[in-house]
């Protein structure tokens, strides 16, 4: 611990030694491994802790009900719909494109978060209907921003 305070001691009074030990420290010799970046970048795709999270309600995917075993192949689409007090996404997967419906209050904002990084504004008609196309490849997440109101934000989706 003392060579520690010896050696910050001596940073301070030798301006070679300080930009040593900043070149030291800002050239790591190890890279951080992606999934690690990804990650980080991910978490600060939600940086809006304020923001609330919609809850996911419905997931084509996942629907195990009788009606959807009776099918004789899966559908060409997958459907989801995600809620929060007075914000829904129902949302289409299709193969060329993202199609949705924001249901939320008047002149609100729409946008795709994509979790490597990266926010696109996403225009709605007056109905509240949107498409994002090309269909996101990467994990993302779709944010309302209704006016003087907190935001909110699906999970991650990956198709």
């Amino acid at each position: 611990m003392r060579d520690m305070v010896d050696n910050a001691d001596s940073w301070w009074n030798d301006d070679a030694a300080l930009l040593v030990a900043l070149e030291k420290a800002l050239s790591p010799e190890e890279t951080v491994p992606g999934a690690v970046t990804r990650a980080a970048l991910g978490s600060y795709a939600w940086h809006d802790v304020d923001g609330e999270l919609a809850e996911l309600r419905y997931d084509s995917a996942a629907d195990d009900s009788d009606l959807a075993r009776t099918r004789a192949e899966t559908a060409a689409l997958r459907t989801f719909t995600f809620e929060a007090n007075d914000v829904t996404f129902e949302l289409e997967a299709r193969a060329d494109s993202l199609a949705g419906l924001l249901v939320a209050p008047p002149e609100s904002e729409l946008e795709l978060q994509l979790s490597k990084g990266g926010t696109v504004a996403v225009s709605t008609n007056q109905h509240g209907y949107f498409r994002i196309s090309p269909c996101p490849t990467e994990p993302f997440r779709l944010r309302c921003l209704p006016p003087g109101h907190r935001s909110v934000s699906t999970t991650l989706i990956m198709l």
